[in-house]
């Protein structure tokens, strides 16, 4: 596997490479930051799967 931090809208998202699977894999605390612009992008995440 090979991780690292890609750039999207200037905000840090985690990412994950599997090559097994041939798969990434992102942060989506990192890609709910850089989406909705949200300070608090955690507690946004865990409200939106409530609401879910």
């Amino acid at each position: 596997m090979k991780d690292g931090i890609k750039i999207f809208e200037e905000r840090k998202v985690h990412t994950v490479w599997d090559e097994e699977t041939e798969e990434w894999y992102f942060s989506i605390i990192d890609v709910v930051e850089a989406l909705t612009n949200t300070d608090r992008p955690r507690k946004y995440w865990n409200d939106l799967k409530k609401k879910l």
